[in-house]
């Protein structure tokens, strides 16, 4: 089955509150899922590459074989189809999903004016606004994006030494100790 998806992120602050958002539609136009899914705290293009993982995910679940998406992120398209770089360790972990999530179908994807790509504009908005994520027939298993800084372990060597969190006492009164007057 071959399905039109429009997909579109954003973050207020960038960083901050944002959303991912993706409209799935068959070729009659009608539409077979849409989510604008919340993210508490995100930059621009992690919300944008979101868009992209959840309409995979969601494509997966409905069945679809062959995907025609649209972004209006000139960069997530021109990153996905090899064009530019991803430079950002944590975006190159996204993609890295991506791809595998990609693998199952046949993809083409295309950059249009933002104009052009109201319909998840609109969902990215509404889930904002209501700080929530909203939707109709949205994934109904989702596990989270592990980001890459969490991915490695904690670098806890300072001056070639292990630190640890420093743990203190804090039960007991400290004997105080009397500064002597200058004037006696």
């Amino acid at each position: 089955m071959k399905v039109i998806i429009n997909i579109d992120g954003g973050s207020r602050g960038n960083p901050g509150p944002g959303a991912s958002a993706y409209v799935i539609k068959n070729m009659a136009g009608k539409i077979l899922s849409q989510e604008g899914y919340f993210m508490p705290h995100c930059t621009n293009n992690q919300a944008e590459y979101t868009a992209l993982r959840l309409a995979l995910i969601k494509s997966a679940e409905l069945g679809a074989s062959e995907l025609e998406i649209i972004s209006d992120s000139l960069l997530l398209v021109k990153q996905y189809l090899g064009e530019y770089k991803i430079k950002n360790a944590d975006l190159a972990a996204r993609m890295a999903e991506i791809r595998e999530l990609a693998r199952p179908f046949t993809i083409q994807i295309r950059h249009v004016l933002r104009s052009l790509n109201k319909e998840p504009d609109a969902l990215a908005n509404k889930a904002m606004d209501m700080k929530q994520s909203v939707g109709f027939n949205p994934i109904e298993n989702l596990t989270p994006f592990v980001p890459f800084t969490q991915n490695k372990p904690a670098n806890n060597i300072v001056n070639g030494v292990e630190v640890k969190p420093v743990q203190r006492n804090t039960g007991k009164k400290q004997k105080q100790v009397e500064q002597p007057s200058l004037f006696d």
